[in-house]
């Protein structure tokens, strides 16, 4: 039975009860993250606590971080996953239970802090060479997807979608233009110039994005941060998405069509290549500070 963390206790799964009143459950009303783990040592976690403030901040939820690396060490301790190649901790902060109201509590609430560990797979090497295959769907999420908030209906129905047309994932689009995958930053490859959408409040500024685009930019890798047309697509030399679980993803079928030569482009390889050793880089520092 795995340990989960919740309101300050670590508990058995089986254990842990959340108010029905909980605006989360009853509203949506609250943030998360996901904190990936390789081997036993967080990637990027300060930069992920750093996204929950803000996020905490925008919602007026005011819930302290102090404490909350230790909680997600403990969980990765306490689920015995110190030596599992790739895990998580994903991690949801509601504003609380409190009556159904649709504006905030007039009484201070405690918070709702919930947090659990799992362990999540890669694809081998030799599906990972195949490439994925996505299919363009409406962006109907709300107008500030720079927050992460438990309110994902809207990327379950485009991921369903995807899944019904047979494909692994799907390119949201809005207003004519590719803005990012249902659960991972979209990008493409044109004329030899990595291209992925700006940050806006249109999209979440993923953290793997983030650790790429500074990657790509060490390398000496052409780089532009501007919107991809739908029409653009079809010229495309190569796409792939980044994500948490997904790292660095290509994708190699779009809406049936093949993309570039229909194998995975030398970009993607390289950027996903250097990911991985960023991976080791801070895997190796860890050792060395334990030793």
């Amino acid at each position: 039975m795995s340990i989960v963390f919740l309101d300050g206790d670590f508990i058995h799964k089986d254990e842990a009860k959340i108010s029905p009143d909980d605006r989360g459950f009853l509203l949506a009303d609250g943030v998360y993250e996901v904190t990936p783990f390789y081997s036993g040592v967080p990637f990027g976690l300060d930069r992920h606590m750093a996204r929950l403030e803000r996020g905490l901040a925008w919602m007026r939820i005011h819930y302290s971080l102090d404490g909350l690396e230790d909680i997600h060490n403990r969980l990765i301790r306490a689920n015995d996953l110190q030596d599992a190649p790739t895990s998580y901790v994903y991690l949801q902060i509601t504003r609380g239970a409190a009556p159904r109201t649709h504006y905030f509590p007039q009484e201070d609430v405690e918070p709702t802090v919930y947090a659990f560990a799992r362990t999540w797979q890669r694809p081998s090497p030799e599906r990972w060479a195949r490439g994925f295959s996505a299919v363009t769907v409406p962006d109907r999420r709300w107008s500030r997807v720079d927050i992460k908030t438990i309110c994902l209906l809207p990327n379950v129905l485009a991921f369903q979608d995807a899944i019904e047309a047979g494909a692994d994932d799907a390119v949201l689009v809005r207003d004519g233009v590719a803005i990012e995958g249902a659960h991972m930053n979209f990008w493409g490859v044109f004329n030899g110039t990595v291209v992925t959408h700006p940050v806006t409040n249109n999209i979440l500024p993923g953290i793997t994005r983030e650790i790429v685009l500074e990657l790509a930019g060490q390398a000496g890798i052409a780089l532009e941060e501007r919107p991809i047309q739908v029409e653009e697509l079809r010229e495309a030399d190569e796409l792939f998405f980044t994500g948490t679980t997904g790292e660095v993803r290509p994708l190699t079928c779009l809406n049936g069509t093949v993309v570039g030569d229909g194998s995975v482009g030398p970009l993607t390889k390289t950027l996903s290549d250097l990911f991985h050793g960023k991976v080791q880089e801070i895997q190796k520092a860890a050792e060395e500070s334990i030793a």
